[in-house]
């Protein structure tokens, strides 16, 4: 089966699945394809990207921002909306160092910069904050 992107003579533009190339060319061709805005049934082809399905048993390596995300989470404790407060604490010597890594508002990470706080933005979403 393959899907094509169609668009008819007044301008509408949908889209419609095949047995084949061959076959939606034979279809169009016999007036059998109508188009379902206003049943027209001069229709043609639009441009279009191809879907390429995944090969199984392919995989491909993990990028570099997949290997940070892997060891940062591997290494590190997840404390979410805590991490201002904590990596605060830590700094202050209240609580003991530990790796940490969670969510801060613009304000908060500011805030930590601003006091010296050793703290970094990851360039990823965390694993635990993703459904």
């Amino acid at each position: 089966m393959i899907r094509f992107t169609l668009t008819c003579d007044q301008d509408h533009s949908f889209e419609s699945w095949f047995a084949s190339g061959d076959a939606c060319d034979k279809l169009m061709s016999a007036g059998m394809v109508e188009c379902t805005s206003c049943g027209s049934t001069t229709i043609s082809k639009t441009l279009m990207a191809p879907a390429v399905g995944k090969k199984s048993g392919i995989t491909t390596p993990p990028s570099a921002l997949e290997k940070l995300r892997h060891e940062v989470e591997a290494n590190s404790e997840y404390v979410g909306a805590s991490f201002a407060t904590q990596a605060r604490e830590m700094h202050d010597g209240i609580i003991p160092d530990k790796p940490i890594y969670g969510e801060a508002n613009a304000t908060e990470a500011r805030k930590l910069i601003e006091d010296g706080v050793p703290v970094v933005p990851l360039p990823f979403i965390p694993t635990k904050k993703v459904n």
